[in-house]
């Protein structure tokens, strides 16, 4: 087991560091430390002076990725992609273009995300398993036919339309909760929240259900599930104590792609309720061409998919004991 994590974390590390070269690269390819100068200085007829003095300040004045001027090791050292990027693998942010520290920035936001995105998940995957088994176990009746073309249903509508409508409807309409906004007080924040994970999880129903009510049929199809039948167990203890069971590792394949948005946060969610979070603190600095903060959070979901990748290889083990990590 423990060879198998750090195999894992050593084929982490050309991934990461192809990651961050692509995001560098994309990120320069559409903007110049100029373009980046002229925003962050706001001024429209900006001078020259006044754009050299910006990139100096803030590291963009050297070239991108080789210094043909310096000598040995300089040459690569010396360079913006070194100084902006490549301390991101001992999880130094380094400062944002308005001067903020990044690291202390993500310290801060990361526990709104949580906040909003944990009860979102649990909840949510706690509703369309238990929507799904209910499918599965009435399948091939009106009850199965209903679920599936509701499903649908949800899943063509966009997520704007949910958000929009639920902030219109139960927040100014019937003035149950807040329409936007945030608080670090724990019983004051859960007015806040109520909303948006509420939102989250009516927004996920339809593409949850039908791809875990996929997977159950699929499982109820199988050998062991006619042999359990065949022994007189009930339907219900069939569905509960062998199917769901055995449907655990690709259910778990799903929930890794989540992870990451745990801490992340949601980028629409956060941006429309104001809440002050990951996901809210990357749209900012898209919107601003902040580069600092824009690769240290594509670094840093990098880095939370691959531990949430291997952490579900070590969970197919616990479901399975069948499966072995050599």
């Amino acid at each position: 087991m423990l060879a198998y994590i750090i195999r894992r974390i050593l084929y982490a590390i050309p991934i990461l560091i192809g990651v961050n070269l692509l995001t560098f690269v994309l990120f320069f390819v559409v903007n110049t430390p100029e373009n980046m100068a002229r925003v962050n200085l706001g001024v429209k007829h900006v001078t020259p002076a006044a754009i050299e003095k910006w990139k100096t300040e803030h590291g963009y004045d050297r070239p991108l990725l080789y210094n043909r001027q310096a000598a040995g090791t300089a040459s690569l050292t010396d360079t913006i992609f070194y100084e902006k990027s490549v301390r991101l693998f001992v999880f130094d942010f380094g400062k944002a273009d308005d001067g903020r520290d990044i690291g202390y920035d993500i310290s801060q936001r990361m526990w709104p995300s949580l906040a909003i995105a944990l009860p979102m998940f649990l909840v949510g995957l706690l509703v369309n398993i238990t929507l799904s088994m209910l499918l599965a176990f009435f399948r091939g009746t009106y009850i199965d036919m209903s679920g599936v073309i509701l499903g649908v249903i949800l899943m063509s509508v966009s997520t704007l339309f949910y958000i929009i409508g639920g902030q219109y409807l139960i927040g100014k309409l019937w003035h149950l909760v807040p329409i936007s906004g945030y608080s670090v007080e724990w019983p004051t924040a859960i007015k806040f929240l109520v909303l948006p994970v509420v939102i989250g999880v009516i927004g996920g129903i339809g593409s949850g259900t039908r791809w875990y009510r996929t997977i159950f049929l699929e499982e109820i199809n199988k050998d062991y599930v006619r042999t359990a039948r065949a022994k007189g167990l009930s339907e219900l203890r069939v569905l509960f104590r062998h199917v769901l069971k055995n449907a655990m590792i690709p259910i778990l394949t799903g929930v890794v792609v989540v992870i990451p948005l745990l801490f992340m946060g949601s980028l629409l969610t956060e941006s429309f309720f104001g809440i002050p979070g990951l996901g809210s603190y990357t749209i900012d600095a898209i919107l601003a061409q902040d580069f600092s903060i824009v690769k240290a959070m594509v670094f840093l979901g990098s880095v939370l998919y691959i531990i949430g990748l291997i952490l579900t290889d070590i969970s197919y083990t616990l479901v399975d004991p069948r499966i072995r990590l050599n």
